[in-house]
């Protein structure tokens, strides 16, 4: 019995959607998961970050409840959110440099949880970005405004 496994692309990390040029099939576009970027509104409980944990662990294992991705997390998930956080905590409190054995295992488990825009890409999930705030065209009176208070 052979089972097959769909395994993220190799190679240089690709465009997100809308940046590609061209004409894309309808299957290649559905092919892209999207999610809404920002912390998912039905998170679990989670356990709180350790407080030995390294500062930075902790604000990386934070962050995760804020971003996107998040909303694709399962309990083993965040299991093995809590478990990169204690390595990097580790890590970063010893005193001898990493060596780099370590930091590409680290990088692994991060990318295994899809931390990184690049991780993402390579599964083909975008996070849907949000505009910024007042992101129309400054009005003309308020340039006019401008220029007549400052004599211009």
């Amino acid at each position: 019995m052979t089972l097959e496994v769909v395994m993220g692309a190799r190679g240089p990390i690709g465009k997100r959607s809308e940046e590609r040029m061209g004409h894309r099939s309808k299957k290649e576009k559905d092919s892209v998961t999207k999610a809404p970027s920002g912390a998912p509104t039905d998170l679990p409980a989670l356990p709180e970050p350790d407080e030995l944990w390294h500062p930075i662990a902790k604000d990386w294992y934070l962050s995760l409840r804020e971003s996107g991705q998040a909303m694709f997390y399962q309990a083993s998930d965040w299991a093995t959110a809590r478990y990169a956080a204690e390595l990097m905590s580790r890590g970063l409190s010893s005193d001898r440099p990493p060596n780099g054995q370590y930091v590409a295992a680290l990088n692994s488990l991060l990318g295994s949880l899809l931390t990184t825009e690049g991780d993402r890409r390579r599964v083909r999930m975008e996070l849907e970005r949000k505009k910024p705030a007042g992101s129309g065209r400054a009005s003309v009176t308020a340039l006019d405004d401008y220029r007549s208070a400052f004599g211009g």
